[in-house]
């Protein structure tokens, strides 16, 4: 009996969590204690988009009905099929029936209508259009099964572990969930897309030649200070919801809220998530790529040093105040051997605080330096000579 309950609590820890030994895609949280936050929503989170560091949480992994927030996959899957060259932005696009005959927030196509692969986007991006996201969905992969089949393949491969999509548009159906982990993943990864993000902030716009107005769904574009986007949603099902992202002094944040019970608590929770986090955190940048950390001897190359730069810029995510405490501290070689290749890691830069390893950057040469030959040696003695 021992030996039976002893399997059963393996078990149980092993695969009682569904997270545990599954990939981790967001950092370690610096949320060390429950801030004072009073969020209606049923779940949320905060993030920091260029460290992936997670400032709050609120129920993040609880799968909830996402509403049109899912269209932050679908335009993803556009987004990339526009860089690797599949589609064009001045592409025409036929609208089916099936894309005329889709209800919720839309541009009202016809069948047969014509728009371009830029008007349809937009209309995604910025009145949220349902029928917009079937065009662009049977214009990329033939069908919306199959565009569908893109969107959890793509969320498996970015590590969304509490998400399955049915539609690419959001309106409620079965087994159509997510979370705000989820949601702050696939926010970041649409935020990396640069072709995206004038369309995630424009507040007004038209199409069909200027006779259809665009207004964009998210008021935080228009009311919030720095704000780059993402997304809002709204269903029966769902409540309300947004994927709020806003850049401030350096510091880039998204937030998520789901289930907020009216549209009005839903900008202001993300509106209060935001603020706390732009108040207690900042960038921390003190040096940019290609800052020179000094010369290092070459043996044996033509020339005697090279440079040593920094291979990446310098983020890191501090709270406010511990920046003057942070430490820099450089590794470099006394002299390396030639050859040197552009790029070769050479050194190291180390960035401390009260005993803690905060972040590692390599250290790389700035260019190429030669092994000398013989006769660069002989070369060399003739001018000593003279």
């Amino acid at each position: 009996m021992r030996k039976a309950i002893a399997i059963l609590i393996l078990i149980l820890l092993l695969f009682g969590n569904s997270h545990i030994g599954c990939k981790k895609v967001f950092g370690e949280s610096l949320q060390t204690q429950t801030p004072s936050l009073e969020i209606s929503a049923k779940s949320a989170i905060l993030v920091d988009f260029d460290t992936g560091k997670i400032l709050y949480e609120k129920n993040s992994h609880e799968k909830l009905p996402p509403a049109s927030i899912t269209k932050i996959m679908t335009m993803i899957l556009i987004c990339e099929a526009i860089e690797k060259g599949r589609i064009k932005l001045s592409d025409k696009v036929v609208a089916s029936q099936n894309a005329s005959s889709l209800g919720g927030s839309q541009v009202y196509l016809k069948e047969n209508e014509e728009m371009t692969v830029e008007e349809l986007l937009k209309s995604i991006a910025i009145a949220s259009a349902n029928d917009a996201c079937v065009a662009l969905a049977e214009h990329i992969a033939g069908s919306v099964q199959e565009f569908v089949y893109m969107m959890n393949k793509k969320a498996k491969e970015l590590g969304m572990l509490d998400t399955n999509f049915v539609n690419p548009y959001g309106l409620d159906a079965e087994n159509h969930y997510t979370s705000a982990y989820d949601v702050a993943i696939m926010s970041r990864e649409l935020l990396k897309h640069k072709i995206i993000r004038k369309y995630l902030t424009t507040w007004v716009d038209t199409i069909r030649e200027g006779k259809f107005g665009l207004t964009n769904t998210n008021k935080l574009v228009r009311f919030y200070r720095g704000c780059t986007g993402v997304k809002t949603g709204s269903t029966d099902k769902a409540k309300f919801c947004i994927s709020a992202s806003a850049l401030r002094n350096g510091l880039h944040l998204i937030a998520v809220i789901m289930g907020a019970p009216d549209s009005k608590t839903r900008f202001n929770d993300a509106t209060k998530v935001l603020d706390w986090g732009f108040a207690n955190f900042s960038m921390y940048s003190p040096y940019s790529k290609g800052f020179c950390f000094g010369k290092v001897k070459v043996k044996n190359g033509i020339e005697k040093e090279v440079e040593v730069i920094l291979s990446t810029d310098v983020k890191l995510l501090v709270k406010k105040g511990d920046e003057s405490t942070v430490e820099s501290k450089v590794t470099l070689p006394q002299q390396i051997s030639a050859p040197v290749k552009t790029g070769q890691k050479i050194g190291k830069l180390e960035l401390w605080k009260d005993g803690k390893l905060l972040g590692a950057y390599d250290l790389i040469a700035k260019k190429d330096v030669q092994k000398r030959n013989l006769f660069d040696i002989f070369l060399m003695l003739f001018k000593l000579e003279s």
